[in-house]
């Protein structure tokens, strides 16, 4: 078709890149996430497809390449974040208990939620289809939460990081229990596959530090991903858990002091290293952004809308909802008191949980399962995190207002500093 010439490609590309620009600097403003913006124009892109006569094309070749990249990105971006100090290591590991149970909490009640609806669905077929929607989006919360206190703020970073980490790894474990239609070798094969592929990922990962810090080429970093993608695609074709090499390699190049010590110092240019770092850093982000804005929208051209018109899909992902909130209530109040708003609803699904659905094993699909069950439960879930992140940025402003009410008399009274006032 004349209208599908690269010259138009090209032009529908950059607008959505621009568009998607936008959408970012909005969503910081109205704390309406990017995501829904971007699957909104997905959605009248494809009315105009097929105003145009353009129907027939097959977007999930597109998909599964970007969503390959896009968990790649995703989890190498999340590594680059983390900084594994003393300090951190209490909210760090309170933030990973609470990823982890909340993940499986949400992953148990889902499945149960999912085989009383859906008889038919076998206990694995139901956990793998649970998985996915069990996954907090760092892709989402991220971005969103840079107007609450730092404690919060950092809260949410690990939470959402390790929630999409141990997600994968979950879904992974599961979808290699029936890979090539048999059984694998159950835990203990698991264990040793896991155990195997972190020896290969610490010394893949300082062989790459070494390498790359004496490489003076300035396209050095594009190298550094095609090299990362290799080893994530031969580790594949392994069956090893590939994505597990993407994060050792985060975390030591995030932590270069940390885990060069001793004799392995000597061998380490800190400031070659840390400029590495840097630049990868930054065109991980950039590259992130670009695989999210493509990836949303595409998946906004191929989604039906009609399937949310439907009573059991509104009945099913209504109870799963429910239970996302009533399992993260049961385990926020607890460990973090009586202060856990707006955090008890940012828990939108996002990124990770369509990319996975796309990677659910032929063999365990199934059509009972209506695609429009994830549509909502990410609609309703970014909204419900929009409105929490609304309601305290008012509550902040008021506590503001409220504080530098400065009472008659007292003229060397000082306005408290608003971070104070977030803790």
């Amino acid at each position: 078709m004349e209208i599908l010439n690269s010259y138009n490609l090209i032009i529908a590309a950059s607008i959505i890149i621009i568009l998607s620009f936008l959408f970012n600097e909005i969503s910081r403003k109205t704390n309406v996430p990017s995501v829904l913006m971007l699957i909104v124009l997905g959605i009248v892109l494809k009315i105009g497809m097929d105003s145009a006569g353009i129907s027939n094309l097959n977007f999930l070749p597109i998909l599964e390449v970007l969503g390959i990249v896009g968990l790649i990105m995703i989890v190498l971006e999340a590594a680059l974040e983390l900084e594994l100090k003393p300090e951190k290591m209490i909210p760090i590991a309170t933030a990973l208990f609470i990823a982890l149970a909340g993940l499986l909490l949400s992953a148990w009640v889902a499945a149960a939620i999912l085989q009383y609806f859906i008889p038919e669905m076998s206990s694995l077929q139901a956990w793998m289809y649970a998985t996915p929607l069990s996954i907090l989006s760092s892709a989402i919360i991220i971005p969103s939460v840079s107007g609450l206190s730092l404690k919060k703020k950092e809260f949410h970073i690990y939470e959402s990081t390790f929630s999409d980490i141990l997600g994968i790894m979950l879904f992974y474990y599961l979808a290699a229990k029936v890979e090539n239609g048999a059984e694998s070798n159950g835990f203990g094969g698991f264990l040793i596959t896991l155990f195997l592929t972190i020896a290969i990922a610490f010394i893949a990962s300082y062989l790459i530090v070494f390498i790359f810090q004496n490489i003076k080429s300035q396209a050095k970093l594009f190298l550094l991903i095609s090299v990362l993608l290799l080893l994530y695609a031969v580790s594949k074709q392994m069956h090893l858990s590939a994505l597990l090499i993407i994060l050792v390699f985060g975390l030591v190049i995030a932590n270069l002091e940390l885990f060069f010590k001793g004799r392995l110092s000597k061998w380490l240019h800190l400031e070659k290293a840390n400029s590495v770092y840097e630049g990868l850093h930054e065109i991980t982000v950039e590259t992130a952004f670009v695989v999210r804005t493509f990836f949303f929208v595409i998946f906004g051209i191929t989604i039906t809308l009609s399937s949310l018109l439907s009573l059991k899909v509104a009945l099913i992902s209504g109870a799963i909802v429910v239970s996302i909130y009533a399992v993260r209530y049961a385990l926020l109040r607890p460990i973090l008191g009586k202060d856990i708003l707006p955090q008890l609803f940012i828990a939108p699904r996002g990124l990770i949980t369509i990319l996975l659905f796309y990677n659910i094993p032929k063999q365990l699909e199934t059509d009972l399962f209506d695609p429009g069950i994830l549509l909502f439960i990410i609609i309703t879930t970014s909204l419900l995190m929009t409105f929490a992140l609304v309601w305290d940025k008012n509550r902040s402003i008021k506590a503001i207002k409220k504080a530098t009410d400065v009472p008659v008399g007292f003229t060397n009274w000082k306005a408290p500093d608003i971070e104070e006032i977030g803790k």
